[in-house]
């Protein structure tokens, strides 16, 4: 073959070398491109919230004196045996009150009305606003208690409870969130004037880091879990809401910013017992 039609082949061949990386690199970042773009499947609930809700629970207090008997303050979830229960350290209410003895214990459906069924504090953590609770008599289904700490930012969740419920009665309500952020425990004040005693309280005390999420909670909702959606296991649990001006826009105008204490403080806390 003459030099010139050897030089021109390897020119060639070179030149479809070139073309095929090309043409493989516009590829990868066509896909790429498509990947980023497409919206990201939200797990389908349907599975799991029928087995989350057999375990959560209304807390709450019992005089038979009173109208009416049975008072709700807030949510809480079944864990460990079936007889633990845990919910936040400020939805334990007092357990007298005017000198009489108020019954604290569990809320649960039954009909169109309530079933109380008593229990007894076994641990309180103020620190952390959790509680643990614990029954006696027949166990109730359990939830498992997750790797809070293997948690990412962005993760998709789901929280169930009892948003209302003395308005709107005893009736579970799932929610889905997105882990927005993992913060202070203590939000930033504009100023030494703005913190209130709880805060002040709070700074006192060895910081920890808490969930922030994109999900709307509401009063009654505080002691729900938040869970994996896909395997239905405790991250977290509900304890407070970002509320804009006045405590009644929690529920006109929510925020839909929710905090969370991360589940491995339950641990810790059943650990105590």
């Amino acid at each position: 073959m003459p030099f010139r039609n050897r030089e021109h082949a390897s020119v060639n061949a070179a030149f479809r070398s070139r073309r095929r990386r090309l043409e493989a690199l516009l590829a990868a970042v066509a896909c790429a491109a498509s990947t980023l773009s497409a919206p990201a499947m939200a797990t389908d609930l349907r599975p799991v919230v029928p087995v989350v809700k057999r375990s959560v629970v209304g807390i709450g207090t019992f005089e038979r004196t009173r109208s009416p008997s049975t008072v709700f303050n807030g949510t809480g979830f079944v864990v460990g045996d079936g007889l633990d229960v845990i919910t936040n350290a400020h939805v334990v209410p007092a357990t007298s009150t005017d000198g009489k003895i108020v019954q604290l214990g569990i809320v649960l459906p039954d009909g169109e009305g309530v079933r109380f069924r008593p229990a007894e504090l076994v641990a309180r953590d103020d620190e952390h606003d959790l509680a643990h609770l614990r029954l006696s008599g027949t166990p109730l289904p359990a939830l498992e208690l997750g790797d809070s700490d293997a948690v990412q930012e962005g993760q998709e969740l789901a929280l169930t409870g009892f948003p209302l419920a003395m308005a709107l009665g005893l009736h579970a309500a799932t929610h889905r969130a997105t882990l927005a952020a993992i913060t202070p425990i203590v939000r930033p004040s504009l100023g030494a004037r703005n913190l209130d005693p709880r805060q002040i309280a709070a700074l006192q005390r060895a910081p920890f880091n808490i969930f922030q999420l994109d999900g709307t909670a509401y009063p009654g909702n505080s002691g729900s879990p938040v869970y994996d959606p896909a395997t239905g296991k405790v991250l977290g649990v509900i304890n407070a809401v970002f509320v804009k001006g006045l405590k009644e826009t929690a529920i006109s105008a929510p925020s839909g910013i929710t905090y969370a204490i991360p589940a491995n403080y339950v641990r810790d806390l059943l650990r105590k017992k």
